[in-house]
């Protein structure tokens, strides 16, 4: 298993003029703005299924948060660069977790796990993730 590598690390390239506690609270803004985004990226995926579901937007939420993990292993598994296996390998969790999480039956890991994930994620669809960031960018820039 690689070294996770801090999501801050995306947009600040010089975290030693940050404190220990603002790194902290920027790791965790940037999680929290990447599962918004990578969100509303498998709605729009989905939107077919959930349409046919009738699902109500409360509703969409609700499994999408409960999946976004497990669209994110799709996802991976899709690109044919890991495969079960290998993503358990690079994760540092036995196989069966990853099974568990695909099947539903454990919709509710770790974080460190959800990191991880990211960070594999993150390295099969680069371009996914510069677009991210952009955005990201784009509504602090906004904020300010």
């Amino acid at each position: 298993m690689s070294t996770v590598e801090p999501l801050y690390s995306l947009m600040i390239k010089r975290p030693d003029k940050y404190s220990k506690s603002e790194l902290i609270f920027v790791e965790a803004s940037f999680l929290l703005s990447i599962c918004k985004q990578l969100k509303e990226m498998f709605r729009k995926q989905y939107h077919e299924y959930f349409r046919l579901l009738k699902f109500t937007t409360k509703m969409e939420d609700a499994m999408l948060d409960a999946d976004v993990i497990c669209f994110m292993i799709k996802d991976i598994l899709s690109t044919d660069e890991y495969n079960l296996q290998g993503i358990a390998y690079y994760i540092n969790v036995h196989e069966d977790i990853i099974y568990e999480i695909i099947i539903g039956k454990n919709n509710n890991p770790s974080s460190i796990l959800l990191q991880r994930i990211i960070d594999l994620h993150r390295s099969v669809r680069p371009d996914l993730y510069s677009e991210i960031i952009k955005k990201i960018a784009l509504d602090y820039l906004a904020v300010a």
